[in-house]
């Protein structure tokens, strides 16, 4: 369950050589930019659709240009590349990773198992000194600010997959929209969906292969699509009309709105999709880095959809026939003698910015479910060189559906551009929204820029918000029904385990009553390790009274094990078990806390079983050796925990070897030895605690008794908890938790780690959890 490879560890902040930033800039340009790259495919044409009219006076053209022009300027350029990049959370960015920053410099968090040891890891660093203010003991204080937050960030999460499902089926849909132009109208429109639909089950079909194999040719593919529109747009600017630039200025936006008024400001939530795509430069941060984002787009992505839009507005200045609204997009501008070539490009690029958007959905679900806010799906991992790349079945599928639905039932460009535009700006709103708090809270900055970030930044993206919420009927309904869904399930789920928790939390078992059964519980102990699958931090599971008062026997050693996810997005693996003792020192209970971050990859093999016996042995070991142990104690209640670091990390004195191995080779005290076996896939791990003056006779006692329970095998003590509302709870209530949580919990996937336990090691106990 560690990380797979050096790969996936959490992100060490070193200088970059330049070319290594740019290496990373041309990479980002296939996995950040292609939605945003393929933005002019539809921006004229859905802004052109039915609110305004293209007119002789070219009054219009030149206000949607200057619109386009600064709309992309102020948002892509100024908020994300010069702003909201430096909000980072340890490399990482997107909507959770705002939410994790606000967390830990205030308690704001929901996660119900939080721990003072939690802050001592490297990763929860926080940015200069914490100073009093008025806006942080508001929002620690009441609890409802937290659930504002914890709103916030669920509903850029839910637009965010939205968006999934939208711009899949727009960008195919323009550029397949190129037929357009070389068929009659009624052969194309029976022609135009299927192709998109075909394109679309590909691309969602092909999901679980990853992205790896194919990767290397998304730079080139969006790189050769930017040098196509950007050539385009020079050529159509001195063919037609060299004195486009002038609508640049600002002045043509007022033109524009005077002469238009409400067709004008509804036909905004066109010009809005032209920063579609925008919000990837955040959320795929950690992917790359700041600087090689910020040359990527300033040199490459922005001055190439500058030219393109202002080469389609030239074109279009001359050219006036507007039979039909379809006239005007983007193929009517490109030479007819190239036109097929770029109908090619075009749908390679369309997939390429879907693929991004695909993957980024698959990555925000997968953080979600790690802070408990989406119920346990299958996570597969598709390389295992490449950071990121995750395929989860069910959301897939789900999103292939909705993305046809979208697809067959609108069948025209305005309609699913209204439902994107409003998807895109809402997650914009969120952004703006948490980066305020950041300024204050995590940047210790005056409310005075705060409000002035908001105030600026918001002003604008309201104007589009408004814009795309009038069109609620033409298309703007899609998101708002998805978000509204998915946020029921996002709620559903988190409410449930809270209250799981709270009944863990109130129910757990006195340590006095534990220490009354004696060293052998009170009942037989038998051979091998017993870990017992618990959420609590602290205190003994209800789970394990239930259990010993109903079967006689349990295992000579037991371990509760808590494995619990952090706000932070990578935990180190030396810092990720923290291990103490429950009672006295015969008693053989042990508490065992896994730690992982929310973008942590957790494998499903036997390294977790070994890591955990290797991290008790070494608390063994250091807690009699030195009383600190040269690591970090922490108090908690009872017990003593101590960080210890994974697999082979300072593992004195216990040596590993096969079953068949030769044990009279002895490791030294500070070597670690692992014989590989050619033959066998799966190795069985065999511990031997050599003879050492640098362990005490007690000391080693434990020690060996627990590599022998080790080799007796371990069993899984996994609780089946049935969760019903108590009585006398809310109608409401009672439906969210006996009906929406329960068809969940029945339907999500079990724990990570459970799933490649051997049944014959699995012990279920089950409890009905009245909250």
């Amino acid at each position: 369950m560690d990380l797979e490879g050096g790969i996936y560890g959490s992100p060490v902040k070193q200088k970059q050589s330049w070319a290594t930033v740019f290496t990373l800039a041309y990479q980002s340009l296939g996995v950040v930019y292609g939605d945003l790259s393929t933005s002019p495919l539809y921006v004229y044409k859905s802004t052109f659709a039915e609110d305004i009219q293209h007119s002789e006076t070219n009054e219009e053209i030149y206000g949607v240009l200057s619109f386009v022009f600064w709309t992309l300027t102020l948002v892509p350029l100024l908020k994300y590349v010069f702003i909201v990049l430096r909000a980072d959370d340890n490399g990482e960015g997107g909507t959770f990773a705002l939410y994790s920053l606000l967390c830990r410099h205030a308690r704001v968090s929901f996660l119900p198992n939080c721990q003072v040891a939690d802050e001592e890891l490297s990763t929860y660093k926080k940015d200069g000194i914490d100073t009093p203010g008025r806006l942080k003991p508001i929002l620690e204080k009441h609890k409802v600010w937290k659930r504002v937050l914890l709103f916030l960030a669920l509903i850029g999460t839910c637009m965010v997959i939205g968006d999934g499902v939208l711009t899949p089926a727009i960008s195919v849909f323009s550029a397949v929209s190129g037929l357009e132009l070389s068929m009659s109208k009624e052969q194309h429109k029976y022609v135009e969906v299927p192709v998109a639909c075909v394109i679309l089950v590909c691309l969602f079909a092909l999901q679980h292969y990853g992205t790896h194999r194919v990767g290397f040719l998304f730079a080139p593919i969006i790189i050769t699509w930017l040098l196509c529109i950007s050539v385009i747009g020079v050529y159509n600017i001195f063919h037609w009309n060299p004195y486009v630039y002038q609508a640049l200025s600002p002045y043509y936006m007022y033109k524009f709105l005077k002469k238009t008024q409400r067709r004008g400001w509804m036909s905004l939530g066109g010009i809005l999709l032209c920063i579609t795509g925008s919000e990837a430069m955040f959320a795929d941060l950690g992917h790359f880095s700041q600087l090689s984002i910020k040359i990527a787009f300033t040199s490459v992505v922005y001055p190439s959809l500058i030219l393109a839009y202002m080469g389609q507005a030239a074109y279009l200045s001359k050219h006036h026939i507007i039979e039909n609204d379809y006239h005007i997009g983007f193929y009517v501008s490109v030479p007819e003698e190239i036109r097929w070539p770029v109908l090619a490009i075009a749908i390679l690029a369309a997939v390429v910015g879907s693929q991004a958007v695909i993957t980024g959905t698959f990555s925000i679900i997968k953080q979600c479910s790690a802070l408990s806010c989406f119920p346990r799906v299958k996570i597969v991992h598709t390389s295992s060189k490449m950071h990121g790349q995750i395929y989860i079945p069910e959301i897939n599928w789900i999103l292939m559906l909705l993305c046809l639905a979208v697809t067959v039932g609108f069948r025209d460009t305005k309609r699913m551009g209204n439902a994107a535009g409003l998807a895109v700006i809402t997650v914009m709103l969120v952004t703006t929204c948490l980066m305020s708090l950041v300024i204050v809270l995590c940047w210790h900055r005056s409310l005075f820029l705060a409000v002035s970030f908001i105030f600026f930044f918001g002003t604008i993206e309201a104007l589009y918000f408004s814009a795309s919420l009038i069109k609620f009927l033409e298309g703007a309904w899609v998101p708002i029904a998805l978000a509204f869904i998915f946020l029921i399930v996002m709620y559903v789920w988190h409410y449930g385990t809270i209250k799981k928790y709270e009944y863990d939390v109130q129910n757990k078992v006195s340590i006095n009553w534990l220490l009354s059964l004696g060293p052998s519980l009170g009942i037989v102990r038998v051979r091998g390790i017993g870990l017992i699958n618990t959420g609590l931090v602290s205190g003994i599971p209800a789970i394990f009274s239930h259990f010993v008062t109903n079967l006689p026997a349990f295992h000579q050693v037991l371990v509760f094990l808590c494995i619990k996810s952090v706000p932070v997005p990578y935990v180190r693996p030396e810092e990720r078990f923290l291990v103490g003792r429950i009672g006295p020192k015969e008693y053989r209970l042990y508490r065992c806390i896994v730690r992982y971050g929310y973008r942590d990859v957790q494998k499903d093999d036997l390294e977790f079983e070994k890591d955990l016996v290797c991290s008790i042995a070494e608390f063994i070991r250091s807690e009699k050796a030195e009383p600190n142990g040269g690591l970090v104690d922490l108090e908690k209640d009872d017990e003593k925990m101590t960080v210890v670091g994974t697999s082979s990390t300072h593992l004195e004195g216990v040596r590993m070897c096969e079953d068949d191995g030769d044990f009279a080779e002895i490791a030294g005290p500070s070597e670690l030895r692992e014989i590989q076996s050619p033959v066998r896939p799966k190795k069985r791990v065999r511990f031997v605690v050599p003879e050492s003056p640098k362990i005490d006779t007690s000391t080693r006692e434990e020690l060996r008794e627990l590599m022998e329970a080790r080799e007796a095998g371990m069993a899984f003590i996994l609780g089946h908890s049935y969760v019903r509302a108590k009585r006398g709870s809310s109608l409401i209530k009672k439906l969210v938790i006996d009906v929406g949580y329960d068809f969940l919990r029945r339907n999500c996937r079990g724990p990570t780690y459970a799933l490649n336990i051997p049944h014959v090691s699995t012990l279920e106990v089950g409890m009905i959890y009245r909250v």
